[in-house]
């Protein structure tokens, strides 16, 4: 089952993951232990967050390691860019009317 990256990165926990692995591949023990969870419950989130591609296991030796897809990451960025214009142009907007506001005193 494909599953939607928004609906990946919703979830706290799933967020908390992808900024762990995000400087370095780690194994799901590594990510387990910054978690007051279960290792099964971290697997699962795991096995999520892998559906959407926003992770991808890598086997190095004996162990799995867990990498970010930076592409998917910039699926996210792409999406939220169209927002972004807008609050910069309303931010804009108010620093002109709070300006025209100090100099009318």
């Amino acid at each position: 089952m494909r599953r939607d990256i928004f609906q990946a990165i919703a979830d706290p926990t799933r967020r908390a993951i992808i900024t762990l692995i995000a400087m370095q591949a780690m194994t799901p023990n590594a990510i387990a232990e910054h978690f007051d969870t279960t290792r099964q419950a971290v697997s699962k989130h795991l096995r999520i967050l892998t559906e959407c591609e926003l992770i991808a296991p890598k086997q190095q030796g004996r162990e799995i390691y867990y990498q970010l897809q930076v592409r998917k990451m910039k699926e996210i960025d792409q999406w939220l860019e169209q927002f972004r214009k807008i609050w910069e142009d309303r931010f804009d907007n108010l620093d002109k009317y709070l300006a025209k506001i100090q100099n009318n005193k």
